[in-house]
Protein backbone atom coordinates (compact mmCIF):
# COMPACT_ATOMS: atom_id res chain seq x y z
CA UNK A 1 0.00 0.00 0.00
CA UNK A 2 1.10 3.54 -0.97
CA UNK A 3 1.65 5.18 2.17
CA UNK A 4 2.73 8.90 0.59
CA UNK A 5 0.90 11.45 0.74
CA UNK A 6 -0.73 12.28 -2.67
CA UNK A 7 1.00 15.55 -3.48
CA UNK A 8 4.09 13.62 -3.31
CA UNK A 9 3.26 12.10 -6.56
CA UNK A 10 3.89 16.47 -7.66
CA UNK A 11 7.32 16.60 -5.59
CA UNK A 12 10.24 17.01 -8.00
CA UNK A 13 13.07 14.11 -7.46
CA UNK A 14 16.72 15.05 -8.18
CA UNK A 15 19.59 12.83 -8.61
CA UNK A 16 22.42 12.04 -10.81
CA UNK A 17 22.29 10.65 -14.24
CA UNK A 18 23.76 7.40 -14.51
CA UNK A 19 25.09 5.39 -17.82
CA UNK A 20 21.15 4.02 -18.13
CA UNK A 21 19.43 7.34 -18.36
CA UNK A 22 21.24 7.71 -22.08
CA UNK A 23 18.93 6.45 -24.07
CA UNK A 24 15.58 8.49 -22.02
CA UNK A 25 17.85 11.99 -21.48
CA UNK A 26 18.52 12.03 -25.53
CA UNK A 27 14.79 11.47 -25.97
CA UNK A 28 13.82 14.15 -23.90
CA UNK A 29 17.00 16.70 -24.62
CA UNK A 30 16.16 16.10 -28.61
CA UNK A 31 11.88 16.31 -27.84
CA UNK A 32 12.59 19.89 -26.03
CA UNK A 33 14.43 21.35 -28.75
CA UNK A 34 14.59 19.55 -32.30
CA UNK A 35 11.84 18.32 -34.56
CA UNK A 36 7.71 18.66 -34.43
CA UNK A 37 7.18 17.01 -30.94
CA UNK A 38 9.61 20.32 -29.91
CA UNK A 39 6.88 22.77 -31.07
CA UNK A 40 4.66 21.60 -28.10
CA UNK A 41 6.89 23.71 -26.05
CA UNK A 42 8.23 27.45 -26.24
CA UNK A 43 12.12 26.28 -26.21
CA UNK A 44 12.20 24.86 -29.38
CA UNK A 45 15.02 25.12 -31.96
CA UNK A 46 13.64 23.72 -34.63
CA UNK A 47 13.18 26.92 -36.97
CA UNK A 48 16.88 27.49 -36.50
CA UNK A 49 18.27 24.42 -36.51
CA UNK A 50 17.41 20.94 -37.98
CA UNK A 51 19.32 17.75 -37.33
CA UNK A 52 20.30 16.18 -33.80
CA UNK A 53 20.66 18.55 -30.80
CA UNK A 54 22.61 15.68 -28.91
CA UNK A 55 23.65 12.31 -29.10
CA UNK A 56 24.47 9.53 -27.05
CA UNK A 57 28.28 10.05 -26.94
CA UNK A 58 27.65 13.67 -26.17
CA UNK A 59 25.35 12.46 -23.00
CA UNK A 60 27.73 10.19 -21.73
CA UNK A 61 30.55 12.47 -21.82
CA UNK A 62 28.48 14.70 -19.48
CA UNK A 63 27.40 11.99 -16.84
CA UNK A 64 31.35 10.76 -16.92
CA UNK A 65 33.51 13.89 -17.42
CA UNK A 66 35.40 14.60 -13.77
CA UNK A 67 33.99 17.91 -12.27
CA UNK A 68 31.02 17.79 -14.33
CA UNK A 69 27.24 15.91 -13.83
CA UNK A 70 23.79 15.83 -15.65
CA UNK A 71 21.01 16.69 -13.03
CA UNK A 72 17.86 13.97 -13.79
CA UNK A 73 14.67 15.68 -12.41
CA UNK A 74 11.72 13.07 -11.78
CA UNK A 75 8.19 13.74 -10.94
CA UNK A 76 6.18 10.44 -9.96
CA UNK A 77 8.98 8.46 -10.89
CA UNK A 78 8.82 10.36 -14.77
CA UNK A 79 11.78 12.05 -16.19
CA UNK A 80 10.71 15.54 -16.90
CA UNK A 81 13.81 17.29 -17.29
CA UNK A 82 17.49 17.39 -17.20
CA UNK A 83 20.51 19.81 -17.04
CA UNK A 84 24.08 19.94 -16.89
CA UNK A 85 26.32 21.31 -14.14
CA UNK A 86 29.93 21.69 -15.00
CA UNK A 87 32.43 23.09 -12.17
CA UNK A 88 34.55 25.87 -13.45
CA UNK A 89 36.46 27.19 -10.94
CA UNK A 90 34.94 29.56 -9.00
CA UNK A 91 31.65 29.46 -11.78
CA UNK A 92 29.35 26.54 -12.86
CA UNK A 93 28.09 26.40 -16.34
CA UNK A 94 24.35 25.86 -16.75
CA UNK A 95 23.58 23.79 -20.02
CA UNK A 96 21.73 20.73 -21.76
CA UNK A 97 18.86 22.09 -20.14
CA UNK A 98 15.49 20.70 -21.42
CA UNK A 99 12.10 20.01 -19.81
CA UNK A 100 9.54 17.60 -21.50
CA UNK A 101 7.47 20.04 -24.06
CA UNK A 102 4.00 19.56 -22.55
CA UNK A 103 5.06 20.33 -19.70
CA UNK A 104 6.96 24.17 -20.33
CA UNK A 105 5.22 27.13 -19.18
CA UNK A 106 4.13 25.78 -15.93
CA UNK A 107 6.87 27.07 -13.70
CA UNK A 108 8.86 23.62 -13.82
CA UNK A 109 11.93 25.45 -15.69
CA UNK A 110 12.16 28.17 -12.91
CA UNK A 111 12.14 25.76 -10.41
CA UNK A 112 14.87 23.80 -11.19
CA UNK A 113 17.29 26.58 -12.42
CA UNK A 114 16.86 27.32 -8.78
CA UNK A 115 17.84 24.22 -7.69
CA UNK A 116 20.80 23.82 -9.75
CA UNK A 117 21.74 27.29 -8.64
CA UNK A 118 21.51 26.60 -4.73
CA UNK A 119 23.40 23.10 -5.18
CA UNK A 120 26.57 24.51 -7.44
CA UNK A 121 26.77 27.17 -4.60
CA UNK A 122 26.87 24.84 -1.59
CA UNK A 123 28.16 22.01 -3.41
CA UNK A 124 30.88 23.72 -5.17
CA UNK A 125 31.20 27.06 -3.56
CA UNK A 126 30.31 28.63 -7.15
CA UNK A 127 30.01 32.27 -7.12
CA UNK A 128 28.33 32.20 -10.60
CA UNK A 129 26.91 30.49 -12.83
CA UNK A 130 27.41 30.84 -16.69
CA UNK A 131 25.61 29.57 -19.63
CA UNK A 132 25.92 29.97 -23.18
CA UNK A 133 22.40 30.93 -25.85
CA UNK A 134 21.86 31.48 -29.14
CA UNK A 135 22.24 34.63 -29.17
CA UNK A 136 19.16 34.85 -31.96
CA UNK A 137 16.85 33.40 -29.20
CA UNK A 138 15.54 36.69 -27.76
CA UNK A 139 12.47 34.99 -26.02
CA UNK A 140 14.63 32.70 -24.28
CA UNK A 141 16.86 35.14 -23.38
CA UNK A 142 14.59 37.12 -21.91
CA UNK A 143 13.07 34.32 -19.63
CA UNK A 144 16.95 33.67 -18.43
CA UNK A 145 17.34 37.88 -17.78
CA UNK A 146 13.86 37.69 -15.78
CA UNK A 147 15.65 34.88 -13.61
CA UNK A 148 18.82 37.37 -12.99
CA UNK A 149 20.93 36.43 -15.65
CA UNK A 150 22.63 39.25 -17.60
CA UNK A 151 23.76 39.98 -21.44
CA UNK A 152 27.56 39.81 -21.83
CA UNK A 153 28.22 40.41 -24.82
CA UNK A 154 30.67 37.54 -25.12
CA UNK A 155 30.09 35.90 -28.52
CA UNK A 156 31.51 32.52 -29.63
CA UNK A 157 31.22 30.63 -32.71
CA UNK A 158 28.46 28.32 -33.74
CA UNK A 159 30.08 25.06 -34.91
CA UNK A 160 28.97 25.27 -38.58
CA UNK A 161 29.56 22.23 -40.56
CA UNK A 162 29.55 19.74 -37.03
CA UNK A 163 26.35 18.16 -37.57
CA UNK A 164 26.49 16.83 -34.05
CA UNK A 165 25.17 20.23 -32.78
CA UNK A 166 22.73 20.23 -36.05
CA UNK A 167 22.33 21.85 -39.59
CA UNK A 168 22.23 25.49 -39.19
CA UNK A 169 18.80 27.32 -41.42
CA UNK A 170 20.54 30.39 -41.03
CA UNK A 171 23.76 32.10 -41.19
CA UNK A 172 24.10 34.30 -38.37
CA UNK A 173 24.21 31.98 -35.15
CA UNK A 174 26.36 32.37 -32.31
CA UNK A 175 26.44 31.78 -28.34
CA UNK A 176 26.42 34.27 -26.11
CA UNK A 177 27.19 34.11 -22.18
CA UNK A 178 25.14 34.85 -20.07
CA UNK A 179 26.01 35.38 -16.36
CA UNK A 180 24.14 35.29 -12.53
CA UNK A 181 26.11 36.12 -9.53
CA UNK A 182 25.39 33.40 -6.96
CA UNK A 183 24.41 33.57 -3.35
CA UNK A 184 26.21 36.75 -1.09
CA UNK A 185 27.81 37.19 -4.79
CA UNK A 186 24.45 37.73 -6.95
CA UNK A 187 24.30 41.56 -6.91
CA UNK A 188 28.19 41.39 -8.53
CA UNK A 189 26.61 39.98 -11.75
Amino acid sequence: MDTAPPQAAHELHYRDAVEADVPALVDLIESAYRGDASRAGWTTEADILQGQRTDPEGVRQVITSPGSRLLVVERGGELVACCQLEHRGDAAYFGMFAVRPGLQGGGLGRRIIAEAERLVATEWGAREMHMTVISVRDELIAWYERRGYRRTGRMTPFPYGDERFGVPQRDDLRFELLVKGLGPFAELG
